[in-house]
């Protein structure tokens, strides 16, 4: 009996050590986190991979988009730049507010989405992942040949931790609808670039980033298609939200209900670009505040969290 009771003891031991190797215990998962970069730019990041969209913290003293209007708040000491001026990132801010860049996602190639990009590029070896334009602008600058991703929308591309599908998408409707581009940036340009050179918006896209089970889409401006949309179902969807949306008939439901009215909508681009961090975005707070009740009005279920810049916004597990 003491033989069979040892034999027994051991038995249990062995297997215990079994299990242990078999079922190791599991890694605490970190969980998603978005944050707001200011203009239509945002850090995806799950601790392990981290994935910039339109990433524009120079804040420099441009000039206003078509039809729109802007200038300086008084006292502000930025150099105004012009269209023929030289565009330059600023290397402080960049160091300052971009932590990690592992791929960097371009909607478009307007200077208040792409003008920080080739820096974030080579300082951090991000790959970027943009149309023809976008990486004709990255050639400009040496961003090196194997960081460079073109794409023209309907791709859908693994990276294993995340996948992205490219979404083919439309601009905002800026200057009372009259808006409209078909310039691309050349492919034989050398920086320095004129704030012009690095302008043409070379047509636009959207991104679905699937990371960690979640579904996060991602629009860089003010307009989309929705033929493009159907079936995608995300449950973030950081939308468009400055005044130009007002342009395109029923936005927001339209797009509430194309997207199956997802769970969190969070808007972006609803800030102005034309002020420094520091300066009061109170008019922009005021006004974004009419599309919160239109998503609220069209999918009333549906969470609405108007952002701060650098804070981040959790994601809770899908499995919550």
């Amino acid at each position: 009996m003491r033989s069979a009771l040892i034999l027994s003891g051991l038995v249990m031991i062995c297997a215990g050590v079994l299990a242990c190797q078999v079922h190791p215990a599991a890694k605490p998962q970190i969980p998603v986190t978005l944050r707001y970069l200011g203009t239509a730019g945002w850090e995806i990041s799950d601790g392990s991979v981290t994935i910039l969209i339109d990433p524009y913290v120079s804040r420099i003293n441009g000039p206003p988009p078509p039809g729109g209007s802007g200038s300086a708040p008084p006292g502000d000491r930025r150099p105004k730049v012009g269209w023929d001026d030289i565009a330059t990132s600023d290397p402080g801010a960049v160091d300052a507010r971009i932590r990690r860049a592992d791929y960097v996602l371009v909607t478009h190639t307007h200077y208040d989405h792409v003008l920080d990009v080739p820096q974030i590029a080579l300082k951090k070896h991000a790959t970027v992942m943009g149309t023809e334009s976008t990486e004709n602008v990255m050639r400009a600058f040496a961003v090196p040949e194997a960081q460079l991703m073109t794409v023209r929308g309907g791709e859908d591309y693994d990276f294993g931790s995340f996948s992205v599908r490219v979404i083919p998408s439309l601009h905002s409707p800026l200057d009372h609808k009259h808006y409209f581009s078909s310039e691309t940036t050349p492919s034989n340009l050398k920086a320095p670039l004129t704030l012009r050179q690095i302008h043409p918006e070379g047509g636009t896209l959207a991104y679905l980033v699937r990371i960690d089970g979640h579904r996060i889409l991602v629009f860089g401006g003010m307009n989309y298609l929705e033929r493009e949309l159907v079936g995608l179902q995300p449950d973030v969807a950081v939308v468009g939200a400055a005044a130009s949306r007002k342009e395109i008939y029923d936005y927001t439901a339209r797009l509430m209900r194309v997207l199956g009215n997802p769970p969190l909508v969070i808007p972006t681009h609803w800030d102005n670009f034309l002020l420094p961090y520091d300066a009061s975005q109170e008019t922009a707070i005021a006004a974004v505040q009419q599309f919160v009740h239109e998503v609220q009005s069209a999918s009333p279920h549906t969470n609405v969290i108007v952002p701060k810049y650098f804070e981040a916004i959790t994601l809770k597990s899908l499995a919550d």
